[in-house]
């Protein structure tokens, strides 16, 4: 009785484990397919944004699709005008970042074994659009990204055919009035309006790059600081084609003695004035954007940055929102952003302790929240209020949120002012018992797909070694679970001084046999220095006594925060909608029906607070019902994060694993060069000529069995 009561249990055993596998395997196949839905529905919305885009300096679509739509809804009592940019422009980019937050968080979910380990030849299939195809000039540019650069500027050189073409077909001898202006004059007039619709194309795409949480990037494998070079393109496209814009009005008003029209502010039509202080604001960012001036002088360029405020204001105001609505879906992505970062900088994060190496760096240990993950190569931005109350700096997280889950550290190498007096104020003194920190992050890729490469390559330059040791530390644990096979690791680093050696003390966390567990080898080059100079082992560590309002990292929108971002960017949206609607109808809409229409500065600053009112209440929201549900009792274990707990030894320079070479440069054409394996990625920090010379071995034509990735901090 008893033997068959336990084939009974052990029957009923399999059969409840068969249930679980089915109803996993069935929730799997259900996630699949709304992927499916969401790729189709992306692909339709850009589809369609692509031809609105390409249609849009037609006359085509100005004479009979415009028409037809205002015509539609143009007449509407809830939106007017402005609403057909609301339905046209702005809809389907929210609606798009909405889709790609829903995407992220199912592809969150999805178990690892099936995202990691997918076919190899799938993968790699795309593989030589990735390849470095450009070195110099823009930096390092891939096939991919050169493509996309191409059909950019064919979209932008289709615009000017199309609006020139317009102008010297339509202003001719015949069609001047007989006391009118001159021909030249004519078509200089009508040349500077399509300089400024150009423009106003690069700055729809301007503000997309520098959303540094924006779904949009992490959906297609960016990060925010693989995109800042976009930002820059875009950047000096549209001061160009605006400086251009404003150059030929103020030629065109000088020639027709019509000076008074530059302080002119039109009560219904286009500003002058504003469209002068908008330039002005973005004259005075770009001249500081310059590579010399912002690396010497990096506080004028941050500070100055903030006039983007001013610069998008007076934007607005210059053209109408009507207008404006064209270029603001990246802007309104970029405000909800922009305000989940100020909502998790209002507090201090719990800082532990602190080393200071002899190489002039120091290492910040933070107290995290266990559920809060991050990818390897992810970057904290970090104000101390001591030094500066405004400037945020970023920096690379060393640390892996799956090795270590209560410790999220980073690596300040003493470089610049800020950084400089961060050094002394910790290197100088043994009396600080708390220093006041707020963060933002962690930013970086969604995932990572490291494990599909038989190697890793690693080559740093300097402080450049900070990613590639989240990266082994990460790899370190996949490889400690037995789940899969990690790559063969070789990191080739390039130290100017022998004390720089010590970076390597923060690649193994506390009590951690490296050789159980990851194949490893590290190649470190001293180039100014024949001999070692300096006492590795020479640590300063510093343990501080957070208050008890401060609060260990955590994910601001907790961790479902894609689900709750699009919730954000949906609801928000759909907010805004509904306050315009009804200022619109019981409001705007009357005035403009008497014999007074309605002044357009007042329509754009009306619209301008619904927007912020509509994105503050949401993420407000969003923010405190997260901060009541998911942190309820994590504040009260405090004695659960201890220094101990986050103390990564000092004392491992991991001599069975390392050469050191004194005295010389890596010859890094004949370390990579000849690397055996099918799929060799090879991934490169560091200053920019170290970056050029390893793109330009893994560049496109060479051994296609590197895979190349820069990591380059441009901020």
């Amino acid at each position: 009785m008893a033997a068959r009561g336990r084939l009974v249990v052990a029957r009923g055993n399999r059969s409840f484990s068969s249930l679980i596998r089915k109803y996993s395997l069935k929730r799997e196949t259900n996630k699949k397919v709304i992927k499916n839905v969401i790729k189709l529905l992306t692909m339709v919305i850009l589809m369609g944004t692509v031809v609105i885009w390409i249609m849009m300096p037609t006359s085509t679509y100005k004479k009979i699709w415009l028409k037809s739509m205002r015509a539609k809804l143009g007449k509407s009592i809830y939106f007017g005008k402005p609403g057909v940019n609301l339905l046209v422009y702005m809809f389907p980019m929210i609606l798009l970042a909405s889709l790609g937050s829903i995407y992220l968080h199912l592809k969150k979910q999805t178990r690892v074994n099936q995202f990691n380990r997918m076919d190899r030849k799938k993968i790699d299939k795309f593989g030589a659009l990735k390849r470095p195809m450009l070195v110099k000039g823009l930096g390092i540019v891939t096939v991919t990204e050169v493509m996309f650069l191409m059909m950019f500027m064919a979209l932008l050189l289709w615009s000017l055919a199309n609006y020139f073409y317009h102008t010297f077909v339509t202003i001719t001898p015949q069609s001047l009035p007989t006391n009118g202006d001159n021909l030249w004059q004519a078509r200089l007039d009508s040349i500077a309006v399509r300089l400024g619709l150009t423009g106003n194309i690069c700055l729809g795409f301007l503000f997309y790059p520098v959303a540094r949480g924006s779904s949009l990037l992490a959906a297609v494998g960016l990060t925010s600081e693989s995109s800042t070079k976009y930002h820059i393109w875009l950047g000096n496209l549209v001061m160009t084609l605006f400086t251009s814009h404003g150059l030929c009005y103020c030629i065109y008003w000088i020639s027709t003695n019509q000076v008074s029209q530059m302080l002119e502010w039109d009560r219904t039509g286009i500003s002058h004035l504003a469209g002068e202080i908008a330039l002005v604001a973005g004259l005075l960012m770009w001249a500081t954007t310059f590579p010399a001036i912002r690396r010497r002088f990096f506080e004028v360029f941050f500070y100055t940055h903030y006039l983007y405020m001013v610069f998008m204001l007076f934007f607005v105001f210059h053209v109408g929102i009507s207008y404006a609505l064209i270029s603001f879906p990246g802007f309104y992505i970029f405000m909800v952003d922009r305000f989940l970062r100020f909502l998790q900088s209002r507090n201090n994060v719990k800082l532990v302790s602190a080393r200071v190496l002899p190489c002039e760096t120091v290492e910040l240990n933070f107290s995290k929240n266990p559920m809060l993950m991050y990818s390897p190569t992810s970057i904290l931005f970090v104000n101390i209020p001591s030094i500066s109350k405004l400037q945020w700096h970023p920096f690379t997280i060393t640390s892996s949120s799956k090795l270590e889950p209560k410790k999220l550290s980073v690596m300040i190498k003493s470089q610049g002012k800020w950084s400089s007096k961060l050094h002394h104020m910790l290197a100088s003194s043994n009396q600080i018992d708390h220093l006041a920190v707020s963060v933002e992050g962690p930013y970086g890729p969604a995932s990572t797909d490291y494990l599909r490469h038989d190697s890793l390559v690693m080559v740093s330059g300097g402080s450049g070694i900070t990613p590639f040791i989240s990266i082994i530390r990460d790899l370190l644990y996949v490889s400690s679970t037995n789940a899969y096979k990690t790559p063969k690791i070789t990191l080739i680093c390039a130290f100017k001084t022998s004390s720089d050696l010590s970076m390597l003390n923060l690649i193994l966390p506390n009590s951690t046999e490296i050789s159980s567990f990851i194949d490893i080898q590290i190649k470190a080059f001293v180039t100014r220095e024949k001999v070692s100079t300096c006492n590795m082992n020479i640590i300063k560590t510093l343990s501080f006594k957070p208050y008890v309002s401060d609060q260990p990292i955590s994910p601001i929108l907790g961790p479902n925060s894609w689900l709750w971002l699009a919730t954000i960017l949906s609801s928000s949206f759909m907010i805004f909608i509904i306050i315009i609607a009804i200022i619109s109808r019981y409001h705007i809409y009357p005035i403009d029906q008497s014999s007074k229409e309605y002044t357009s500065a007042y329509t754009s600053l009306i619209y301008l607070l619904a927007i912020s009112i509509s994105v503050v209440a949401t993420s407000t929201v969003a923010m405190l019902c997260n901060k009541k549900s998911y942190y309820k009792g994590l504040y009260q274990n405090v004695d659960a994060l201890s220094p101990l707990m986050i103390e990564s030894s000092p004392d491992q320079l991991l001599p069975e694993f390392t050469n050191i070479h004194y005295g010389e440069r890596p010859n890094l054409n004949k370390l990579l060069v000849g690397l055996k394996g099918s799929s060799v990625g090879v991934l490169v920090c560091g200053p920019r000529k170290m970056r050029e010379e390893v793109a330009k071995i893994c560049s496109f034509g060479s051994a296609a069995n590197l895979q190349f990735e820069s990591i380059s901090f441009n901020w």
